[in-house]
């Protein structure tokens, strides 16, 4: 505090600070700095990458043709990225609710890898009503607040001197 107004000297605020997020940074907290329209470009960049990575696919796919390696391969391969894609999607999406398990985030990285598109997809829906995983880190943000406020609120008086006063109440 100054001494002389009586206002919060300036400078960062006590407490838990947010967590940030990627592309967000802060902005979540209160929705600024264009907030909306950094949501619609993630959003719209996510998309494109998918589709990007889809032509990237059919190219591959392709040369699988060109190769001639064989119907079960390609249907192989196709159902590979599908299935892949679908699980990474709802991981992804599942994971900005909750806090996923790290041993376990780990040892699906390669399996969210060929499932890159359902990633990208998930983070481009998810964009359309929130910054990604923003209700989760919110909601741990407010705890965490919730929590800092009652440690530190300050008791008035004496807790002692109470006891006296309701004993002289008493008697």
């Amino acid at each position: 505090m100054s001494d002389e107004t009586g206002t919060p000297a300036p400078g960062p605020t006590p407490g838990p600070r947010p967590e940030e997020i990627r592309f967000f940074g802060t902005t979540w907290v209160d929705h600024s700095g264009h907030y909306g329209l950094r949501r619609a470009a993630v959003a719209v960049g996510a998309l494109v990458a998918a589709a990007a990575g889809c032509f990237v696919l059919r190219f591959a796919y392709e040369g699988l043709a060109v190769a001639d390696v064989g119907s079960f391969v390609n249907v192989l391969v196709v159902v590979m990225f599908a299935v892949c894609s679908a699980l990474a999607f709802s991981r992804t999406l599942s994971g900005f609710s909750e806090r996923p398990d790290p041993e376990k985030q780990a040892s699906l990285r390669g399996f969210m890898a060929i499932g890159f598109v359902g990633v990208l997809l998930a983070y481009a829906l998810r964009c359309l009503t929130e910054a990604p995983g923003e209700k989760l880190r919110r909601k741990e943000y407010e705890e965490a607040r919730e929590q800092y406020e009652r440690r530190t609120t300050r008791r008035t008086g004496n807790p002692s001197r109470k006891a006296q006063a309701k004993k002289k109440r008493r008697a």
